[in-house]
């Protein structure tokens, strides 16, 4: 009956922390297959969200997946960062029904899983679409059909990508991967096509 709700404590990657760091302050680097592990994730916390009632990315500053990775004085956004700023529209929105068809799966035996995630939501009247495209090598072409018979515009339309999965920043490059704006679209009344690039995370607000 959905009466007691699911809190996921900590959620992340936990890979061997840098060379040269204390290895029991779990410090690691962070790069784009960091930044879609947070897309689909979130995806999963979303289409659930009548059930997951609290979820916990593991940790917030230099320990794991961070958002913030920091020197002394210095301070860099990691890709999970800029997922997480595209993800924000999501947050107080109604969950809106979505799906995906055609979809195959990547990935070694048991650990297959489908290479496009999406979740979709709407608050005052503009509805937030997130796509991921998983594959480190194709990019992928969608048709998004939306129920509602009216003409619609994309007001913001953002991507995180880079060509190499293990692009991430540093002190000496800081926006080597960040959030950028998308054009890959096309919008005809309720239908729309676009173009995933390999490695993507593409946040679009229509209404």
């Amino acid at each position: 009956e959905k009466k007691v709700g699911i809190s996921v404590d900590e959620w992340g990657t936990w890979f061997t922390c840098e060379p040269g760091t204390n290895p029991g302050f779990l410090y690691q680097q962070n790069t784009v297959r960091d930044a879609l592990v947070a897309s689909v994730t979130m995806d999963i916390f979303n289409k659930h969200s009548d059930r997951v009632r609290l979820a916990c990315l593991a940790q917030v500053v230099n320990v794991l997946q961070s958002v913030i990775l920091t020197d002394g004085a210095k301070m860099i956004k990691t890709p999970t960062y800029h997922v997480f700023h595209q993800y924000r529209h999501h947050q107080g929105a109604q969950l809106l029904q979505s799906s995906l068809s055609g979809v195959e799966e990547i990935g070694i035996g048991e650990w297959k899983v489908p290479e496009l995630s999406e979740s979709v939501s709407e608050k005052d009247g503009i509805i937030t679409i997130t796509l991921s495209n998983l594959s480190a090598t194709d990019s992928k072409e969608l048709d998004i059909q939306l129920t509602e018979n009216k003409t619609y515009e994309v007001i913001e339309s953002t991507i995180v990508t880079n060509s190499d999965m293990h692009a991430h920043n540093t002190f000496e490059e800081p926006e080597n991967v960040k959030e950028a704006a998308f054009d890959g679209y096309e919008v005809n009344g309720n239908t729309m096509k676009l173009t995933l690039p390999a490695c993507s995370v593409v946040e679009l607000r229509i209404r």
